[in-house]
């Protein structure tokens, strides 16, 4: 056989593979971020998700400026902030607290303590 075949034979077999692994008409072209750059072509819905390559660019610029993406926060929910260092970590109800939801908070009121409000639970 000639090699051309077998590639042709072979990428016409991953294809199959590839949209038989989506669930019924959950197939599309359409482009992805793959690490810190966007690919194109043929896959699930769910995971080629934008339409266009403009569309995932787009997306991939939007993410690499918003600080929350690196995941600041240990625990709880990261909002961008204008100030310095540009994010703040809500800590309510997941029982930690500090700047970045790092610190569990006390079982116990000691001496001299401020008690976090992060840690009442109402």
């Amino acid at each position: 056989m000639r090699p051309s075949f077998v590639l042709l034979v072979l990428t016409v077999l991953a294809c199959i593979y590839y949209t038989q692994a989506c669930e019924p008409g959950q197939s599309q072209q359409g482009c992805k971020i793959s690490g810190a750059s966007c690919t194109c072509g043929y896959g699930c819905k769910t995971e080629f998700i934008y339409k266009s390559k403009r569309a995932c660019l787009s997306a991939l610029r939007e993410r690499s400026s918003n600080v929350c993406y690196r995941l600041p926060c240990v625990r709880g929910i990261c909002i961008q902030t204008v100030q310095e260092p540009g994010y703040a970590c809500k800590c309510e109800g997941t029982g930690y607290f500090g700047r970045r939801c790092e610190k569990a908070c006390p079982t116990a009121l000691m001496h001299g303590m401020v008690f976090p409000h992060e840690c009442i639970v109402i």
